[in-house]
């Protein structure tokens, strides 16, 4: 599958059913949980070139399964992979840049700003890309992990989990199919 098609595959099953979800209502937990929710192969690539560089429709369907109805933050390169804002969440842009204006989003400038701005959240979430992730990994409470058996060429990479600091919480291992040609993992981590 090329870029192209993975990029195209990846942005309709995001986008689609824009009304999916959006009068869930969740009782607020005693406590926030910031996670971090990613897509990182076994040498922890992410992405190249701005995009995706895999296609895993039900890896996709999980993410906007727990990612709807919460705030979403993320940097400003993985935003503007996207064709849009993805629907039914608040997003949020952490950059460097003081006059970025995108669409449908929110933008801050600091770490501390763009908590402040999910303080209201049960689960916000953490979606990338790299740096992002390192600047969120020592505050997140929990991290979504689904690891792609698989070595990619990339260009942006996940920071690697410290395991005195990590324990896997909940495992659940997929096995390539004839439209997934990679074995994956979904992995819950939890602070010790």
């Amino acid at each position: 599958m090329t870029a192209q098609e993975i990029r195209h595959k990846n942005n309709n099953l995001l986008l689609d059913n824009e009304e999916e979800g959006k009068h869930k209502t969740t009782a607020m937990p005693a406590q926030q949980t910031l996670t971090m929710i990613a897509a990182a192969a076994k040498n922890n690539a992410l992405g190249k070139d701005n995009d995706l560089i895999w296609h895993i429709s039900e890896d996709l369907k999980r993410f906007k399964r727990l990612t709807s109805g919460h705030a979403i933050i993320m940097g400003r390169k993985t935003f503007e992979s996207m064709p849009k804002a993805l629907p039914n969440r608040t997003n949020i842009i952490l950059t460097k840049k003081k006059d970025y204006q995108p669409e449908g989003a929110l933008v801050v400038n600091t770490v501390e700003e763009a908590l402040a701005l999910v303080e209201e959240d049960a689960q916000p979430f953490i979606i990338g890309g790299g740096e992002i992730y390192r600047l969120f990994m020592e505050t997140c409470d929990r991290i979504e992990l689904t690891r792609v058996h698989h070595d990619f060429d990339a260009d942006v990479f996940f920071p690697s989990i410290d395991t005195s600091k990590w324990a896997i919480v909940n495992q659940e291992d997929i096995l390539a199919n004839g439209d997934q040609p990679y074995n994956y993992s979904y992995l819950t981590y939890e602070k010790k």
